[in-house]
């Protein structure tokens, strides 16, 4: 008799769910944002600053290499006092320079702050197509392909990333 309810309990979960039927579509957010110009520009802009920046920290680690080397060779001509004059002087500049590369490259760094101010608009106004896309055409569901976030297999008439590019652009 137990089992007799747990199945039929079981049965009628199953028939509701199969009337209420969601309508789902995949869509590769990466794919829509490598289709529009602005993302493309402001990428290639946070390519360039992040160039320079590492450029510019690569420099300043030669000139400690150069300092470094420098002492090496005058190490033995030193009184103790000089010696530890310069190697502060190293450890010093060796300290401002990780400083200056987790200013630029750190979590809370230029290059993200840089990249939140002109990528995060370009997203918010994908991200609001793509609602508005769902909305009106009746989906309930719509997964970002390109997140693989246990997304395992997805038929093609269920992406409709080119519908969403046509619209973006």
């Amino acid at each position: 008799m137990k089992y007799g309810i747990v199945f039929s309990l079981g049965l009628v979960m199953f028939m509701s769910l199969s009337v209420t039927a969601q309508q789902v579509a995949v869509v590769d957010v990466s794919k829509v944002l490598e289709n529009v110009d602005d993302y493309r520009q402001a990428q290639r802009e946070l390519d360039n600053l992040s160039a320079s920046w590492q450029q510019e920290i690569a420099e300043e680690y030669d000139k400690i290499r150069s300092l470094y080397n420098r002492y090496q060779a005058e190490q033995v001509l030193l009184s103790e006092e000089q010696r530890a004059e310069r190697e502060e002087e190293i450890m010093e500049k060796e300290k401002m320079v990780r400083e200056l590369q987790r200013s630029r490259f750190g979590p809370e760094g230029e290059l993200f702050r840089k990249r939140q101010e002109l990528v995060s608009p370009i997203q918010d106004r994908v991200f609001g197509i793509i609602q508005e896309y769902a909305s009106s055409r009746g989906f309930d569901i719509i997964f970002d392909k390109s997140s693989e976030a246990g997304l395992i297999y997805v038929g093609e008439n269920f992406d409709k990333t080119d519908e969403i590019i046509r619209r973006v652009n």
